[in-house]
């Protein structure tokens, strides 16, 4: 299957380069008859200059036309050429990815956040982190979005499912992700653009409330037909008519850099909008099987109008507003009736019609995005298994479980077996030998599975409880903290949660890393049988060895797992594979001696 994967993005190169050769041909060409029709032009006029009026017009309507044509022809080629460049990138990038290297998509540095219950420790931002390896976002809003679900997972089962649903329908359609991306990347805003357009969206009127405005609006005209009417029956003079055009016209002026202001503002934000409409208004054209997308779709109406359809109602009051660039409709436009004052209110009026609806609009794209994103995953691991979501708490049941970082080649598989609430594996283990790997494939799985993407498993079966880990405290010098002193305050959130009535799943690396041995092992052993109290699920890595007897005190809620490390012809060698048991043999003494420090006997 991963075979037909690369074949689809072989071919889709291969499609764009041949494309793209012929675009770049015909540019040429057409760059080459444009010099051509100029140089002719100029030419003839020359030659005709002291002839016939109609030579030199014909002259020039038979080259400097087409010229001009040409010059909208060429615009469209370069537009086409641009596109071809990106979906030959895109790709290109994509073939990339399949072959590990992620480096072409953004790592999401901007959410790194140290205090989060479990982005950290699971290395879900960075570089070769799990968002980067999700990725495939052409806008702010779908990074954003994207970055959101995994710092908040979802823990209802119906909404995973319809998730999955939904990343199901986007990876069966690569040709429209494809062109989502394109257009996207074509129209790509800047960071700010949704809090400008949320400002904007909310800011008050000035000119449609205002009483004045009003007036004007409506005495202008009445002032004009009372002057016209009076005219013609004689009663006074049609230079009182005259007078007053040219009064209004006069005092029109006055509201002439408000009127540009308005029509810039409002122009910038229908530039940044058209953008992101382009990008619903391919999704508007798929016919979309999952739920989620439906509604999604159906949210985005406005009394059966699409957001691109709306937009071209603001188009198209903002190109009146141009209008009064030709003097005499100027004159007659603004001395008969206020138009551009008319035209501020119905501007205005659209804002307050629309605007409260712009901002979901952005956020429907950026769901739109991080789907796409998702489905482009799930497209790209075809091997990969879906979960199946469980409605009883607790069970974590995996089979043949990797992580979805690691090359196929590196990637040893175990299994999790978590059937029941409460219950915890203890993991333990020597230096090296893969229990903080195996907990981050545990989490990272996890994760995956709770944000509707299939998973690095065979199988897997899962309860969506709140994960929380604590496997990378740190000190924090800012906070004048010690390792030890962080640890126990996420330890505390853990045991406040649990009190609190939440269900989580919990892994832990190395409780109590930062005290001594006597210490450790008391708080340890404390904590856990605080954690089977409260009901709590997990896992637990550590060194430490003893804690292998609490199995004995909860016979069916705790099972040791171990990985050994194995000494052969005396050298050490790691399976990474998952052993039943507490481990037996540990390594810190082997490697001292091995690099030539004495070791007691």
């Amino acid at each position: 299957m991963m075979k037909s994967i690369t074949q689809w993005y072989e071919t889709r190169i291969s499609v764009s380069e041949n494309e793209l050769k012929r675009v770049k041909q015909r540019i040429f060409r057409i760059s080459m008859l444009r010099v051509a029709l100029f140089l002719a032009g100029i030419i003839g006029i020359i030659f005709f200059f002291h002839s016939d009026s109609w030579k030199l017009i014909l002259c020039a309507g038979c080259t400097f036309l087409p010229f001009f044509v040409l010059v909208k022809v060429h615009n469209r080629l370069f537009y086409r050429k641009e596109w071809l460049e990106l979906r030959l990138r895109i790709n290109r990038e994509e073939l990339q990815a399949l072959a590990g290297d992620q480096s072409a998509f953004e790592e999401g540095n901007e959410f790194i956040d140290p205090e989060h219950p479990y982005s950290f420790d699971l290395d879900l931002f960075g570089r070769h982190s799990l968002f980067q390896a999700l990725n495939r976002t052409c806008t702010h809003f779908g990074s954003t979005t994207l970055a959101g679900w995994l710092k908040i997972h979802l823990c209802e089962k119906k909404k995973i499912e319809e998730r999955q649903q939904a990343v199901q329908d986007m990876a069966s359609r690569p040709k429209f992700r494809e062109e989502f991306r394109i257009t996207g990347l074509m129209n790509q805003g800047k960071a700010s653009d949704g809090e400008d357009i949320r400002q904007w969206s909310q800011s008050t009127s000035s000119f449609g409330h205002a009483l004045w405005v009003k007036l004007l609006i409506w005495a202008v005209p009445s002032i004009n037909l009372l002057l016209l009417i009076a005219g013609l029956f004689g009663v006074i003079s049609l230079s009182w008519l005259g007078a007053s055009f040219m009064l209004f016209v006069i005092i029109s002026f006055g509201i002439i850099r408000k009127a540009t202001a308005i029509q810039e503002v409002y122009g910038q934000k229908l530039n940044i909008l058209n953008g992101y409409a382009k990008l619903i208004a391919l999704a508007k054209h798929q016919e979309w099987n999952a739920e989620e997308l439906q509604y999604l779709m159906r949210e985005l109406d406005i009394d059966g109008e699409s957001p691109d359809k709306v937009l071209m109602k603001l188009s198209k009051e903002l190109d009146r507003l141009d209008l009064r660039n030709n003097q005499l409709l100027y004159v007659l436009l603004e001395g008969g009736m206020f138009f551009q004052l008319h035209q501020i209110v119905r501007i205005e009026k659209w804002k307050e019609r629309y605007g409260q609806y712009v901002v979901g609009w952005l956020e429907a794209v950026g769901q739109l995005d991080a789907l796409c994103s998702l489905g482009t995953f799930a497209y790209n691991h075809p091997n990969y298994s879906w979960p199946e979501i469980s409605d009883k708490p607790f069970c974590f049941m995996a089979r043949g479980m990797g992580h979805p970082l690691m090359s196929p080649a590196q990637c040893v598989k175990n299994d999790v077996q978590i059937p029941s609430r409460p219950y915890f594996l203890i993991i333990t283990g020597a230096n090296m030998a893969g229990k903080s790997t195996y907990l981050r494939t545990i989490g990272v799985n996890y994760l995956l599975a709770c944000m509707g993407c299939p998973v690095c498993c065979e199988s897997l079966m899962l309860y969506p409880a709140r994960l929380v880990t604590s496997l990378r405290t740190s000190d924090s010098l800012s906070d004048n903290e010690s390792y030890f002193f962080a640890e126990l305050k996420r330890l505390k959130r853990i045991i406040d949660w649990l009190n609190e009535g939440q269900q989580l799943f919990i892994i832990l690396d190395e409780i109590l890393k930062g005290t001594n041995s006597v210490d450790k092992q008391k708080g340890s052993f404390d904590l856990i049988k605080q954690f089977m109290n409260l009901q709590a699920n997990g896992i637990i890595a550590t060194h430490d060895l003893l804690l292998g007897k609490l199995a004995n005190q909860f016979p069916q809620k705790i099972q040791n797992y171990c990985f050994e490390a194995d000494i052969i012809d005396n050298e050490l060698h790691f399976s990474y594979k998952l052993r039943e048991g507490v481990a037996q043999n540990m390594n810190a003494c082997f490697l001292m001696k091995k690099m030539g420090i004495t070791i007691q006997e």
